[in-house]
This record gives structure tokens, C-alpha cells and sequence, in this order.
């Protein structure tokens, strides 16, 4: 007979069954895996080998034969490990055949037998509750599968013999318990320890409550750092259906710590040598990228002319949709991707532009130079342009600031309150995402007056452009607590986007 147990496969964020089928025939001693195995898979030969040795058995001098259905679709990653050796035991008929029935499997194999963790664990998990079959997964790793639902049955065993006692019936674990929210263990950056800058404080206030993209310009030493660092102190933690989800993309990535579910916004910085894979995700071993690691959250990219012109490109598909797709040769694969966008960039090479006792001798072509560096459909995407100006010496000696992070932040909330009214039914909860419909519903015959047609003519906006001023105004008239679009929101909004040269 056949012994068959099932595992995951993952093709970005979908799980897919895949069936586990082990057979003994007679023959030379051989131990086959079939089925599209990558290298990691085929090496499980030799840790399940030394698994089952470790419990005082030695392996059938037999042919054994192991298939992994679907034949067509690529398997990756070393969590197959576990339930082939469950499938070669019973084969073995050291496990009955129906406690293998309606059982997922995860978990890579130590040589000693001990289980150890994987990625994906949630994934599984989830999609195991939707198949009501019973879950098992490495010790470590039962408090992450719980989360998936109260009536999913998980079993956590320590090493390769607990689980197979617990298949036999000679052993009962318990059911792995829930890991209590512990409270954010970083220290809140508070906005009070930046002097002077208060048009930038304003900027990134409104930018956190609309979930605006945003780009700072100005030279370094300036804050535009310290700003950008700051934000992640002023959002509202995730709601449970978004902490979900993000938890969900870090168990793909192997970022779960404790079994935990994340429920403060990711803040993503990487560096601007970053590549495509690293930044949308794939790769040879596909698993998700920086934007989708900040879905929900906030992805800050310092020195944006530094980054490789095709890298930045690439944000503007995800930008727009929320998602990132990648193609590959056996598969397309997808993440969210709904991410802030933080921005920050010195105004040239040198970082002196304006200041005529600093600048080089291209000014200002230098400038336009290196602000070229940026494709204008990119540009386009960004709600806030601003600049920030380097920081006096006045500024400096200047008191600490009454206003930081607190005050700033019960108005950012008061805001997104609004906007949760507003698109609850919708499935978005910020005006970054408002969709044409509603940007149409702000505007009536009132705004005529405000001469925005002059506007779009001088600022030459794009109709992306355009929505993205409404979007801004509409976020500025939420932290006032406005019903309406008033003639100086939109006014502030257009300054606000008017930091390049």
C-alpha cells in the first residue's frame, strides 16, 4: 500500500495541497523523492535517514519510492522534511495508514530527530482550518499555528519519536497556548527631539494621518532621517484583520518571533544597494520583499537617487494596486504590497545646493542632475514633495519643543477616526486610498471658485497628480475635523507638494 500524508507548497501567498505518497517495493536499497524537488527537498534523504536511526530503527533494505503530487508544481524549502519521515514510518507500518489521513504536516528534521522551525507555519496553519484537518508543526512553532483558529487541532511535538508516539495514540500533547501581546518593545522616537522644522513636522503629521507618500529634499544633516524615523511613532496600532495579514507575510518570511502576532506597523529601511528581488520580492528561493515586509506599514528609502533607476521603477506598480506580482517560469507569484512610501534625498551629489558658501561649481545643474535620477512617473506618486532646509544655529540653542510625539499623535488618530467612518464598508481606511468615486464626491461647484484649473495648468499635474492634491487636502480638512474641502486645505496641499526644483 501507499502511505500518504499532506503538506504546503507555497505560490506566494496561496497555499497548495500537496499530496505525500511513500512506497516500499522490493528491489535495491534506494531512497527516491519525485516531483519537481529542489535541492533542499532531495537532501531530506539524508536528515530523515539519520531522523529514524536516531530512534533506535534502521531503514527497510527496501526501494522506497517517494512522490510529491502535484508533479508540476516546484517544491521548495526544507518543511517537507517531517512528513515524508511520518509517510516513510508508516510505510514501515510503524504508523497506521488512517492517522496520517487529514493530516498536514510541516517541519524541518535535525540528524538527531529533533524538529526544527520552518516558514510559513501560519499559512499552513490557516488553510489546514479551512480543510478542518489536524496540524502538525514544530514545538516552537505551535503558538504561531494557534492563531489560525480556536477548532484547528495543532499538535507541536519536540522531535521526530513524539510525533510519531502521538500518531500511535501512545501520547496526548498538549494544546500549545496563546503567547500574551507583549507591548512594543522599541523606544518611541519622539518628535520633540527635532528643533525647529516645524513646516516638515507638519508635513509628515499630515502624511501620516492620510497615509500619504511622502519625499523629503534637503542636505544632510538636516533631519530628514530623524523625521522619517519618528513617523512610525505617530500611526494607530493595526486593526486584526490587517495584524493578520502582515503576520501571515513575516511566518512566509521566517520574521516571527515567539509566535507573536505583529500588531505595531512594520517600518521597513533598506539600504540603496537593495536589488528588485530584495525590494518587490522572489528570487531563487521567492519569498517576499521590503515592500511587502512594510505592507501596512511604512517602507523609508534614504538616498532615493542612489538606488538603481530600474529598482525604483519597480515601486510603481504596487504603489498603485497594492500588490506585487512577479513572474517566473513555473509560476506567477503575488504579495500585497499596501506600504507608505517615505522618502529622502539630498537636493544634489554634494548636498549643498542653495547654500552658496558650500555648493560646487555645477550649480544648478548639478541639482537637476541628480533630481533626473528619479522618473517623473515616480515623482507623480508621491502626495508631499517638500523641502527641508538645513537647521540653524538659532534652532539648535532653542529650548526642546512643548509639542512631540503625543499631541501630535491624537491628532493623526482623531483623523484616521474620520476616515474609518468613511471607508469602512469599502475595505481602505485612509485617504491614500480613496478612489476616484470618492475624490468626485469632495469636489462640487464650490471648488470652481478655488481655481483649480489654474492650479493643474501651473503646477502642470497629471490626472494622478491632480487626485493626489484632493487626496492631501482632504487629509488636512480630516485633522481639522472640516466636513468639507475649504479653499486653504487645498491651498496647503498644493505647497505641499512643491519641493522640487
Amino acid at each position: 500500500m501507499v502511505a500518504r500524508i499532506k503538506t504546503i507548497a507555497f505560490v506566494g501567498m496561496e497555499a497548495i495541497d500537496v499530496d505525500i505518497q511513500v512506497r516500499l517495493s522490493s528491489g535495491l536499497p534506494n531512497f527516491q523523492i519525485v516531483g519537481l524537488a529542489d535541492k533542499a527537498v532531495a537532501e531530506s534523504r539524508d536528515r530523515i535517514r539519520n531522523a529514524i536511526e536516531s530512534l533506535g530503527l534502521s531503514m527497510p533494505a527496501k526501494r522506497i519510492t517517494v512522490n510529491l503530487s502535484p508533479a508540476d508544481l516546484q517544491k521548495e524549502g526544507s518543511h517537507y522534511d517531517l512528513p515524508i519521515a511520518l509517510g516513510v514510518l508508516a510505510a514501515m507500518e510503524l504508523i497506521s495508514y488512517e492517522a496520517l489521513m487529514d493530516c498536514y504536516g510541516m517541519g524541518e528534521l535535525n540528524l538527531d530527530g529533533k524538529i526544527a522551525p520552518c516558514q510559513g507555519i501560519l499559512v499552513a496553519a490557516l488553510h489546514a482550518f479551512k480543510q478542518k484537518a489536524h496540524f502538525i508543526c514544530p514545538q516552537s512553532q505551535g503558538r504561531e499555528a494557534i492563531w489560525a483558529g480556536e477548532e484547528l487541532r495543532v499538535s507541536a511535538p519536540r522531535d521526530l519519536r513524539e510525533a510519531m508516539q502521538l500518531l500511535k495514540g501512545e501520547l496526548t500533547l498538549p494544546r500549545p497556548f496563546l503567547q500574551p501581546q507583549r507591548e512594543n518593545q522599541k523606544p518611541i522616537l519622539d518628535l520633540a527631539d527635532i528643533k525647529g522644522q516645524e513646516s516638515a513636522k507638519r508635513a509628515l503629521e499630515v502624511a501620516a494621518a492620510g497615509g500619504l507618500n511622502m519625499l523629503m529634499i534637503g542636505p544632510a544633516g538636516s533631519g530628514k532621517s530623524m523625521l522619517a524615523a519618528r513617523i512610525a511613532g505617530l500611526l494607530p496600532p493595526l486593526l486584526s484583520e490587517e495584524s493578520l495579514e502582515t503576520t501571515m507575510i513575516y511566518s512566509l518570511a521566517g520574521e516571527v518571533i515567539e509566535g507573536g502576532m505583529i500588531r505595531e506597523r512594520p517600518f521597513r529601511d533598506p539600504h540603496h544597494s537593495a536589488s528588485i528581488a530584495a525590494l518587490t520580492g522572489g528570487g531563487s528561493k521567492a519569498k517576499p520583499g521590503e515592500i511587502s515586509l512594510a505592507h501596512n506599514g511604512i517602507l523609508f528609502l534614504d538616498e532615493l537617487p542612489e538606488f538603481q533607476s530600474n529598482v525604483l521603477d519597480s515601486l510603481r506598480q504596487p504603489l498603485e494596486t497594492g500588490k506585487i506580482t512577479v513572474a517566473r517560469a513555473m509560476a506567477h507569484l503575488s504579495w500585497p504590497a499596501k506600504f507608505q512610501l517615505i522618502a529622502a534625498m539630498n537636493p544634489c551629489r554634494c548636498g549643498h545646493l542653495g547654500d552658496a558658501n558650500r555648493a560646487c561649481s555645477r550649480v544648478p545643474k548639478c541639482g537637476q542632475d541628480y533630481q533626473n535620477r528619479l522618473s517623473g512617473p515616480l515623482l507623480d506618486r508621491f502626495d508631499i514633495i517638500i523641502q527641508v532646509p538645513a537647521v540653524s544655529a538659532t534652532d539648535l540653542l532653542l529650548p526642546r519643543p512643548k509639542e512631540g510625539t503625543v499631541e501630535v499623535k491624537e491628532r493623526v488618530l482623531a483623523a484616521r477616526r474620520i476616515q474609518w467612518r468613511r471607508y469602512n464598508s469599502k475595505g481602505y481606511y485612509v485617504n491614500a486610498r480613496a478612489s476616484s468615486e470618492d475624490i468626485e464626491s469632495w469636489l462640487n461647484d464650490k471648488h470652481k471658485i478655488l481655481n483649480l484649473d489654474e492650479i493643474i495648468r501651473k503646477q502642470k499635474l497629471s490626472a494622478r497628480g491632480f487626485h493626489r492634491i484632493v487626496k492631501t487636502a482632504r487629509t488636512i480638512a480630516d485633522l481639522e475635523a472640516s466636513p468639507s474641502i475649504e479653499a486653504q486645505h487645498i491651498s496647503e496641499a498644493v505647497n505641499l507638494r512643491s519641493g522640487l526644483l
